[in-house]
């Protein structure tokens, strides 16, 4: 399981893409090899490719857009080959459990497509997924995983919402074992009811020794760590802490 950036984490350095090929080589500087694309400028797929590889980079995964994945899937597909990227991710959808069937009725001949190109579509939970119950009892990502065959979708967890929505990680890892090719890695530290996101080995709710030993178990590939928001520090500052926590405890 290789470690990497979510830039996302990064997204205000992002915003042209000269900026975003100054933050490709600040991470690569870090010592990251792998990055998630989401919460960037536009690009030029090609271009991204060649920046990607002047920076002995790999794009595992993105967040892309949802309305373009259901409606030019073909034309995203090929953008994904056209950077090497075989994981298509979305943030996760927003529509409550009311719009859970529209969800599956949209996103279903995508990931069709998706998966019949060799590539995977990927979703992403928040809390909300975990604290909104269906009227069978379920919650919104146990139906997800029903409603998606494994050979079609499958989920980039991220421990923090995990933990957010009150839900264990190491728990979930278990139940969700060889739908997790791309993970994230996002701490938390917790004082009295204030919840706040830390980098990786600052939090002081989650063991990520165990977390990543369990994704590895689980087939994970790739994870990604993800600080949406950084509490007024350097978001750079911040990779790299999390890089030296998870190399500290033998990740690279």
């Amino acid at each position: 399981m290789k470690i990497g950036a979510q830039f996302y984490t990064i997204r205000d350095f992002c915003k042209t893409p000269e900026a975003l090929a100054e933050s490709l080589k600040r991470v690569a500087d870090i010592g990251y090899t792998t990055v998630q694309i989401s919460g960037t400028c536009p690009f030029d797929a090609a271009w991204l490719g060649e920046e990607l590889k002047k920076n002995g980079l790999n794009c595992g995964i993105t967040h892309y857009n949802y309305n373009r994945i259901i409606n030019e899937t073909e034309a995203v597909i090929a953008e994904h080959t056209a950077f090497g990227c075989d994981y298509i991710g979305i943030g996760g959808f927003f529509g409550g459990v009311d719009g859970l069937p529209k969800f599956v009725e949209e996103a279903t001949p995508a990931a069709k497509k998706i998966a019949e190109a060799g590539k995977l579509f990927m979703y992403h939970n928040h809390n909300w997924e975990y604290e909104s119950k269906c009227a069978d009892g379920r919650n919104v990502m146990e139906h997800l995983f029903d409603e998606f065959d494994a050979s079609i979708m499958g989920f980039t967890l991220d421990t923090y919402w995990v933990k957010y929505g009150g839900y264990e990680p190491l728990e979930e890892i278990k139940r969700l074992k060889g739908r997790l090719p791309c993970v994230h890695f996002k701490d938390m530290f917790k004082d009295g009811d204030e919840r706040r996101m830390s980098w990786v080995g600052g939090g002081n709710t989650m063991n990520f020794e165990k977390i990543a030993a369990a994704f590895i178990d689980a087939g994970a590939k790739y994870a990604y760590v993800e600080q949406d928001n950084c509490n007024g520090e350097d978001p750079f500052e911040c990779l790299k802490k999390s890089y030296d926590y998870l190399r500290s405890i033998g990740l690279n």
